[in-house]
């Protein structure tokens, strides 16, 4: 596995390789925005764990610019712990945020739980998956409407749809919800499950008379389900 660690400051970033590559990984290292671009584009890695405080262009525009172009997951690693940022780094396509300083113990578990949940095939079924006028469409990570929309969700967003349309009518916890679909277990308190629901909301409901037909279509299939029983 390679990993791009993306950090301005020269001993966080020795100290973060060393971490890696003692336990495994092969690293690859850029200071600044333009060579973290050309790292992905040249050598496509597995992860990239990127500061949010980094000249010319911080951290989270940089991670705008790769979501341009790739999916490749983005661990945030910052001492801005403040809750508007977390939040900002997983709105707009970072996979985790971890605030600075860490333990070596918690980055590797959190590296490794990223990884796990790319290459894991548990939410990457060949099969649609439809459900109240919605299909999923698992080789293009589409949501396919029945009034002809379509709209399409990162890797990580898919896998959190399916795993709730697949769990429908179940009442599930966050910590379940983190372990099946983010890899690891939950400690303590996490915004991750809610900040992407929202996500999810304001991309699916941007219809809100598509989604009142779809529940309304829902809501009758479920009544007549009960009068057969």
């Amino acid at each position: 596995m390679h990993i791009l660690v993306a950090d301005d400051d020269l001993p966080s970033v020795k100290l973060t390789s060393f971490l890696l590559e003692e336990a495994g990984y092969r690293v690859f290292k850029a200071y600044d925005g333009p060579s973290i671009l050309q790292v992905i584009e040249q050598y496509n890695p597995d992860l990239v764990l990127l500061d949010v405080s980094m000249p010319k262009s911080n951290g989270f525009d940089i991670c705008r610019q790769i979501r341009r172009t790739s999916d490749v997951p983005i661990i945030f690693l910052s001492a801005r712990s403040q809750l508007q940022d977390r939040v900002m780094g997983l709105q707009i396509g970072g996979d985790d945020y971890l605030v600075k300083p860490f333990e070596p113990s918690e980055l590797l578990a959190r590296v490794e739980a990223v990884l796990r949940r790319r290459n894991s095939d548990m939410l990457n079924p060949s099969a649609r998956l439809s459900q109240g006028g919605i299909t999923l469409d698992p080789v293009e990570h589409k949501v396919l409407f029945e009034d002809g929309r379509t709209i399409e969700l990162t890797p990580l967003e898919f896998r959190l749809l399916y795993y709730l349309m697949k769990n429908a009518g179940r009442v599930l916890n966050t910590s379940q919800i983190l372990s099946k679909v983010w890899g690891y277990d939950y400690e303590g308190e996490s915004n991750l499950v809610a900040v992407y629901i929202r996500r999810l909301r304001t991309k699916i409901e941007r219809s809100p008379e598509a989604v009142k037909k779809a529940r309304e279509r829902a809501m009758a299939k479920r009544r007549v389900d009960e009068d057969v029983h």
